[in-house]
C-alpha cells in the first residue's frame, strides 16, 4: 500500500484486503499437483543404475507414465544428517539450485551400500541409521535402529515437471516432456502452464511449468513446529480442511492472526517431536512453497480371532507432510536428532549459527515512522533521561532521507546528521537508519546512476531494468543475487561514501520481500530476471536474505573487519541468522497481536533465528495504556526489544500515558537491562552451540507431553520461565510449571512451587510473571545505567535458585560487547558458577579466553535454603578467607549476601555453614 493510500485510511479500519493475495486455490502449481494426485502416477527406482561415489549414491527414478528419467542422489552428511537431491537427468537447461545458504564446508560421510534387486540399503558408519530404498514403487525409509522414523514418497506424491520447449519452438522441436497436457485453451488457463492469471496480472512463464513436490511420513509424530513466518500457533495445524501453509515473502500490512498465508519471511524447515525423538526436514527451495500437514491418530484394532483370545495391535500415529514448490529441484536434508539440542546443532551445521550481536542491540530500541527532525530526536533522547528510562538505540525511518533516496539525509530536517550522532554518542547510544532495496529512478541520484551504469538492477523479461512503485515513486530494484551488486552495495556504507554516517550508525532493511506497490500481490513479477538469467520465481524467498547479507558485510568492511554489525531485516530465509535480527512486521495495537507474537517468536527461534522480536505496542493503531504496559513487559523478556509505530498513530513514548504507566514501563525496561548479563550469555550460547535464546517448553522438557502444545509461556534459556499477561484486566493467570521432580521460584516474591502442575498466580498491572528454575544460577546487574555503555563496570548479583537436591549451576559470558576480538584474539571470559554441598564456586569455563574486567560480584541471593546458616565465608584463590554479612528470611527460605567484592574473572568460593 502506498503512503498516501495508507494515510487516507483510519487506523481502526485498516485490515488486510485478502483479494490482493492468493489463497491456495488461486495458485496454479498447487492445482496441478492436487489434480495429479487423483491419478495413479508411480515412480520406480532403477537400482541397476546405482553409482556409488565418494560422497553420494546415485540412481535413476522413472515415471511409468512418461519414461523420462530423474536422477536421485543420497548423501551422508556429518552429524547424522542425510541429504536427498532429485533432479532431471538431462534438463533442457540447468534448474535453479539455491546457493549461498548452506555451509560450504559440509563434511560428507561415506554410506555403506547393500541390498538386492528390489531394494538398496545405505548405512552410516555407526550402523544405527539406514536409508532403505525400495525400487517399485519408489520409496525411501529412514530407519533408526531398524525402526522407521521418516518415509519418503510412501504416499506416492513425488511430482516433477520437466522443463519444456517453449511453445514457439515446438513446431520444429516437438514436445516430449512430462507435464499435464494442455489439450485445450480452457485447460491451459486453468492449469496455468505457460501463463497464469491473477486479477489484472498475467504471469508469463518462459520455461513453462516446473514445479516439484514430495511427501514425507513421520512415524509416531503428531507435534510439528517451524516453517515460519505465519501469524499462527506454534504447533503446526492440520491443513486437511483448509489452506496449506504458504511460504512466499509478502508485504502484508496488518496481517491477520491465525492465518496460514505467507508474510515477510520464509524458512522451509520443520521439526517433528515426540517423547524420545526429535527430527527435522529442511526443504532447500527458494521459490514459492506450500506445505500440507495431515496427522493420522493412533488406532487400536482387533486382529482376526485366533485361539481363545483376540490379538490387539496398535498402529502408531503418523503425520504426513507434503511439500510443493513452484520451481527448482528437490533438495532436502533429513535431520535425525535424536534430541532437540541435536536437531538445533544439525540445522545450524547446515545453515550457520546466530551471529553474535553487539551488546547495545540487546538493549531497548526506540522507533517510529518517523521522528521528524534532529530536534525531535534530541527531545525524545532527552525524554528518556528525564524520566530515568534506559534505552540504547534511536531509529529513523524513511522520512530522514531526501525524497526517499537511501544513503542521503533530508537537508532541512537532518541538516547536520553527524552532530546528531555525536549527541547520541555522548550518551553511549546508537542510531539505526533504514535502507530499502528499491532505488528511486532519478539520474541525478548517485546510487541510482551508478547502479544503472553497471547494470545492477533486476531486469524485466525484455532486458530493460525492472521498474515498480514503492516509497520514492518509480523505483528500480537492486539485484542482490549478483555477488558484484552485493560487493558494490557493501561499499556504500564506507564512511567517505555514506556522507553523514559515523561508526554508531547501524542499519535496518525493510520492504525487502521485495515490496512493489502495484505488483502482483504487492511484490515483484515472477518473470523479472536476475543475475545468471534466473527468473524471480526461482529465488523470490531469498531476495531479502541477500540484502541483509550485503548490508552486514558492508558494516563489517567499514570497520576493517573489527566491529560486529547490527542489521534488522523484515524479509528472511534459512540462514538469515548469520547476518542479524528479524521481526514480525506490521502488527496491530490489539491484544490478539500481543498474544500471537509469542508463538510467532517461538517458531522463529526453533527455526534457527534466535534474534527476533515483535513491535512493542503494535505498529498499526493506538494502544490503550494497559496493552502498552503489558507489551513492554513481554518484550523485556524477548530477544529483540523495540517499540515502533506507524506515522498516522499518536505519539507513544513511554512517558506520555501518565506517571502510573510511565513507572510500569520504566520498571519493565529496567528489568531488561538488569538481565542483560544472562541474556548476552544466552546469545553467546546460541552463537556457539545453536540452542535458542527463547525456547518453547518442549525443548527443555522433551519427554513431558503436557509441554508439547504450550505457547502462552516459554523459557528464556534454561533458567527462566516467562508467562506474559496477554489479556486485558487480568486478575489471575494459570501458569504451568513443568518438571515433576523440579522446583520453581517466583523471581519477585521468591515464593516456590513444586513442578509438574499448573498454579494460579494473582497478577496486578505491575506483575511480570517470571519464574526461576530450581538448579540454576542467573547473573544480573545490580545497577542499571542510561544505556548499556554505562554498565560495563557495574557490579553483578548472582541469583542462585536451588534444586530439590540443593544444587545449582549457571554461566556468564563476557567480552567487550562490540568487536570480533572474542573470536580472533580469544578476548572473553566464560565463567561457570556451581552451588553444591553448600559451597558456591566461580570457575573458568573456557581456559582459552582472557579478558580484563573490573567487575565484581557485589550481591548473592540463594533461594531454597531450608535453614538459616550459622556462618558464610568467602575464599579467594590466594587462600584469603573472610566472613560475609548475610540476612536470611525463613518465610521465603532466601539467603542474601551484600557488600561483597568478589572479582568476576577470578576463582573463588562462598561457603555457607
Amino acid at each position: 500500500m502506498e503512503a498516501a493510500e495508507k494515510e487516507e485510511i483510519s487506523v481502526e479500519d485498516e485490515a488486510v484486503d485478502k483479494t490482493i493475495f492468493k489463497d491456495c486455490g488461486k495458485i496454479a502449481f498447487y492445482r496441478r499437483q492436487k489434480q495429479q494426485l487423483t491419478k495413479t502416477t508411480t515412480y520406480q527406482a532403477l537400482l541397476g543404475s546405482v553409482d556409488t561415489e565418494q560422497d553420494s549414491t546415485r540412481f535413476q527414478i522413472i515415471s511409468e507414465a512418461t519414461k523420462i528419467p530423474l536422477v536421485a542422489e543420497v548423501y551422508g552428511i556429518e552429524k547424522d544428517i542425510f541429504r536427498l537431491k532429485i533432479n532431471e537427468e538431462t534438463p533442457l537447461k540447468p534448474r535453479y539450485e539455491v546457493p549461498d545458504v548452506i555451509n560450504s564446508k559440509l563434511g560428507t560421510v561415506r554410506l555403506v551400500c547393500s541390498g538386492d534387486t528390489g531394494s538398496l540399503i545405505l548405512t552410516n558408519r555407526k550402523g544405527d541409521l539406514k536409508c532403505h530404498v525400495s525400487a517399485n514403487p519408489f520409496k525411501i525409509d529412514l530407519l533408526s535402529k531398524n525402526e522407521a522414523v521418516i518415509s519418503i514418497n510412501s504416499l506416492g506424491q513425488l511430482y516433477f515437471e520437466h522443463l519444456q520447449v517453449p511453445h514457439k519452438q515446438r513446431a520444429t522441436k516437438g514436445n516430449g516432456q512430462n507435464t499435464p497436457a494442455a489439450t485445450s485453451q480452457e485447460n491451459q488457463e486453468d492449469l496455468g502452464l505457460w501463463e497464469e492469471k491473477f486479477g489484472k496480472f498475467v504471469d508469463v512463464k518462459a520455461n513453462g511449468p516446473s514445479s516439484v513436490g514430495l511427501d514425507f511420513s513421520l512415524h509416531g509424530f503428531e507435534h510439528l513446529y517451524g516453517i515460519p513466518q505465519h501469524a499462527e500457533s506454534h504447533q503446526l495445524k492440520n491443513t486437511r480442511d483448509g489452506d496449506a501453509y504458504r511460504l512466499y515473502n509478502l508485504d502484508v500490512y496488518g496481517y491477520q492472526v491465525h492465518d496460514k498465508m505467507g508474510i515477510y519471511g520464509s524458512v522451509p524447515y520443520l521439526l517433528a517431536h515426540k517423547q524420545g525423538r526429535t527430527v527435522g526436514i529442511f526443504w532447500l527451495n527458494a521459490s514459492e512453497t506450500l506445505v500440507e500437514i495431515n496427522t493420522e491418530p493412533a488406532v487400536e484394532y482387533t486382529l482376526t480371532q485366533m485361539g481363545p483370545a483376540a490379538a490387539k495391535q496398535k498402529v502408531r500415529c503418523r503425520t504426513d507432510v507434503h511439500w510443493m514448490s513452484e520451481s527448482g529441484i528437490i533438495d532436502v536434508f533429513l535431520l535425525t536428532g535424536p534430541t532437540p539440542a541435536d536437531v538445533f546443532k544439525q540445522y545450524s551445521y547446515i545453515t550457520g549459527t546466530q551471529a553474535m550481536p553487539p551488546l547495545f542491540s540487546l538493549g531497548y530500541h526506540q522507533c517510529r515512522w518517523n521522528y521528524e527532525d534532529e530536534q525531535d530526536v534530541k527531545a525524545v533522547d532527552a525524554g528518556f533521561d528525564e524520566h530515568d528510562i534506559p534505552y540504547d538505540v534511536m531509529w529513523l525511518d524513511i522520512e530522514h532521507t531526501e525524497d526517499k533516496k537511501y544513503f542521503t539525509w533530508d537537508k532541512k530536517r537532518f541538516a547536520n546528521p553527524k552532530r546528531m550522532q555525536e549527541l547520541l554518542r555522548s550518551k553511549k547510544r546508537k542510531l539505526v537508519v533504514i535502507s530499502d532495496p528499491h532505488i528511486k529512478v532519478d539520474p541525478d541520484y548517485t546510487v541510482y546512476a551508478q547502479a544503472k551504469e553497471q547494470g545492477f538492477f533486476v531486469k524485466n523479461p525484455e532486458g530493460g531494468d525492472f521498474e515498480g512503485v514503492c516509497w520514492p515513486g518509480l523505483s528500480s530494484y537492486l539485484d542482490f543475487t549478483n555477488p558484484k551488486v552485493r560487493e558494490w552495495y557493501s561499499s556504500l556504507f564506507a564512511f567517505p561514501v555514506y556522507q553523514g554516517s559515523t561508526d554508531i550508525l547501524f542499519l535496518w532493511n525493510d520492504m525487502n520481500e521485495p515490496s512493489v506497490f502495484r505488483g502482483p500481490e504487492l511484490t515483484m513479477h515472477k518473470s523479472a530476471v536476475h543475475y545468471g538469467d534466473w527468473e524471480h520465481r526461482e529465488l523470490h524467498n531469498i531476495y531479502g536474505f541477500y540484502q541483509q547479507m550485503a548490508t552486514a558485510e558492508g558494516l563489517i568492511q567499514r570497520s576493517k573487519g573489527k566491529e560486529r554489525p547490527f542489521v534488522l531485516s523484515r524479509s528472511f530465509f534459512a540462514g538469515s541468522q548469520k547476518y542479524g535480527a528479524v521481526w514480525t512486521g506490521d502488527n496491530k495495537a490489539e491484544w490478539s497481536y500481543l498474544k500471537i507474537s509469542i508463538p510467532m517468536l517461538l517458531t522463529l527461534s526453533v527455526s534457527g533465528i534466535s534474534f527476533c522480536g515483535a513491535d512493542v505496542g503494535g505498529f498499526i493503531g493506538n494502544p490503550e495504556a494497559e496493552l502498552l504496559v503489558r507489551w513492554y513487559q513481554a518484550g523485556a523478556y524477548q530477544p529483540f526489544f523495540r517499540g515502533h509505530a506507524t506515522m498516522n498513530t499518536k505519539r507513544r513514548e513511554p512517558w506520555l500515558f501518565g506517571e502510573e504507566y510511565t513507572q510500569l514501563i520504566r520498571e519493565a525496561i529496567r528489568q531488561r537491562y538488569a538481565l542483560l548479563p544472562y541474556l548476552y550469555s544466552l546469545f553467546y550460547h546460541t552463537h556457539v552451540s545453536s540452542q535458542p535464546v527463547m525456547r518453547p517448553l518442549w525443548v527443555e522438557y522433551p519427554d513431558d507431553l503436557e509441554t508439547f502444545a504450550v505457547e502462552d509461556e516459554y523459557m528464556l534459556g534454561s533458567a527462566l520461565l516467562v508467562h506474559p499477561v496477554t489479556d486485558p484486566q487480568t486478575a489471575t493467570i494459570d501458569v504451568f510449571l513443568p518438571g515433576s521432580d523440579e522446583v520453581w521460584y517466583d523471581s519477585k516474591t521468591f515464593a516456590y512451587w513444586k513442578g509438574g502442575c499448573t498454579v494460579k498466580i494473582p497478577v496486578t498491572l505491575d506483575t511480570i510473571p517470571v519464574f526461576q528454575r530450581g538448579g540454576s544460577v542467573v547473573p544480573v546487574k545490580t545497577t542499571v545505567g542510561t544505556s548499556t555503555g554505562w554498565m560495563a563496570d557495574s557490579p553483578y548479583e548472582l541469583r542462585v535458585a536451588l534444586s530439590t537436591q540443593g544444587s545449582a549451576v549457571g554461566e556468564l559470558y563476557l567480552d567487550d560487547g562490540h568487536s570480533f576480538q572474542y573470536l580472533h584474539q580469544n578476548q572473553f571470559l566464560y565463567r561457570k558458577f556451581l552451588f553444591c554441598s553448600s559451597v558456591l564456586t566461580n570457575r573458568c569455563a573456557n581456559e582459552k579466553g582472557h579478558y580484563p574486567s573490573k567487575c565484581i560480584v557485589e550481591q548473592i541471593l540463594v533461594l531454597g535454603l531450608k535453614k538459616k546458616p550459622s556462618s558464610v565465608t568467602t575464599h579467594l584463590s590466594d587462600g584469603r578467607a573472610q566472613p560475609a554479612a548475610f540476612t536470611y528470611c525463613a518465610e521465603t527460605s532466601a539467603l542474601r549476601l551484600e557488600k561483597l567484592s568478589l572479582r568476576i574473572g577470578e576463582d573463588w568460593e562462598v561457603r555457607v555453614g
